[in-house]
């Protein structure tokens, strides 16, 4: 079993540990646009969250990678109104996007549905093996009570954990963009027509505006404070001499909060997880979070707040996971817009003609201890490591090359022993 099906049934449970509660619907717009912004780098560029990096990726990464800043736009469409022929509408950006005049909102076309196979029964079933080790909290010891350990056997036999209830008591909203199966006529871009890449110096400032035969004219304007975030860039990612790991990165422009996670495994199967999560949580990136989600989970210490610049990862953690994938998230929150415009008070029945949401997220990724500059595993042979320039020995001490570090070349070869990889 491997650690993402794993990770999988953790959270599976942790759902039944909880209870959800049904919310009414209310009377919607007759249209809804979402505009997801993000920028990227290290190994988070072009991933989603708790995504492990492709080959391409970590080859690309090897030719100098390290520092590119990847912007994205996801532009996602929804109405309730059916035009009379084929659905057709257009995001209109300002200029400063670099990503052209137009940016077409396609509809999909409806896939004839999939030929139905009878599923493979398996004719001895295996209990799952392995568990997992959750830690959090930022600093050079783990606290009392950790880790929080999870064996699959046991888990599939419904024993579960004393504590797992805890980890359903960080919760984050859901968030429901649009899309075919809520809207009557959907849009989106990028799709199968163009998939135009916005440049590293591309802005969202400027008017935006959206045309099409079964959408309201949207209108809407973005500042230089509701431009795309500025890159996550890591200052410190290195293993401390006391067995701790310590990350420092710099602040984020428009970073409202920041999440680590480190993701790993040891030996026997087992699975080992963290989160800078002050309180116990699943160390799991959320995508995007609303400005209500980002003001709670700062205040319950599930998130760091937006003036935090460095974590320590605790020994025990590295102790059980000596290589680890690190990966952060700057949170941004979000810019909303109506029209008529939302009043402070909605009378009873109140209900805009249009909607528009634009969310902001800012991630980065790398190998715990990797030096950012020796990505490529840029080493003369396998011997050792180049001295770094500059470098003297102690006195009365010979000159010694220094302590040799993972390239992102030993990663491929196995070196490291990263899981999934």
């Amino acid at each position: 079993m491997g650690w993402g099906r794993k990770a999988l049934l953790v959270t599976a449970a942790a759902a039944l540990a909880g209870t959800a509660t049904a919310q009414p619907a209310n009377r919607g717009p007759v249209a809804t646009y979402w505009v997801s912004a993000a920028t990227a780098t290290g190994f988070g560029a072009g991933m989603q969250p708790g995504a492990r990096p492709s080959m391409g990726q970590i080859m690309g990464m090897m030719g100098g990678g390290g520092n590119n800043v990847v912007k994205t736009l996801t532009l996602q469409l929804g109405s309730t109104r059916r035009p009379a022929g084929e659905p057709q509408a257009d995001h209109l950006p300002p200029a400063g996007l670099g990503a052209g005049q137009q940016l077409p909102l396609l509809t999909p076309r409806s896939a004839p549905p999939a030929p139905r196979e009878e599923p493979d029964i398996p004719r001895e079933f295996q209990k799952p093996r392995g568990r997992m080790l959750i830690f959090w909290g930022c600093g050079e010891r783990a606290r009392p009570g950790q880790p929080l350990v999870l064996d699959f056997a046991q888990m599939a036999e419904g024993r579960l954990p004393a504590g797992l209830q805890n980890l359903s008591q960080v919760f984050v909203s859901s968030q429901n963009p649009p899309s075919p199966g809520r809207s009557t006529t959907y849009g989106e871009w990028p799709n199968e027509r163009t998939r135009i890449r916005v440049p590293a110096n591309g802005s969202l400032v400027g008017e935006h505006v959206v045309r099409g035969n079964y959408t309201p004219e949207i209108r809407f304007a973005l500042s230089q404070a509701q431009d795309f975030m500025g890159p996550f860039e890591l200052t410190t990612n290195r293993k401390n001499p006391s067995g701790s790991g310590q990350l420092g990165w710099r602040p984020v422009q428009g970073a409202k909060a920041y999440h680590a996670i480190m993701m790993g495994g040891g030996e026997n199967d087992t699975v080992v997880m963290w989160s800078s999560s002050e309180v116990q949580a699943m160390a799991m990136l959320t995508d995007y979070l609303s400005d209500g989600d980002i003001s709670r989970l700062v205040s319950q210490k599930a998130l760091m707040a937006p003036t935090t610049t460095s974590c320590t990862i605790p020994k025990e953690a590295l102790d059980a996971s000596p290589a680890g994938m690190v990966q952060m998230a700057a949170y941004g929150g979000e810019a909303n817009f109506s029209y008529p415009p939302r009043p402070d008070k909605p009378p009873p029945g109140w209900a805009p003609e249009w909607v528009a949401k634009v969310r902001y997220k800012s991630t980065t990724g790398a190998l715990l201890g990797m030096d950012m500059s020796g990505m490529a595993g840029g080493y003369d042979d396998d011997e050792g490591a180049r001295p770094r320039p500059g470098a003297r020995p102690r006195p009365g001490q010979q000159p010694q090359q220094p302590p040799r570090r993972p390239g992102l070349g030993d990663v491929i070869r196995g070196g490291i022993g990263l899981p999934g990889l």
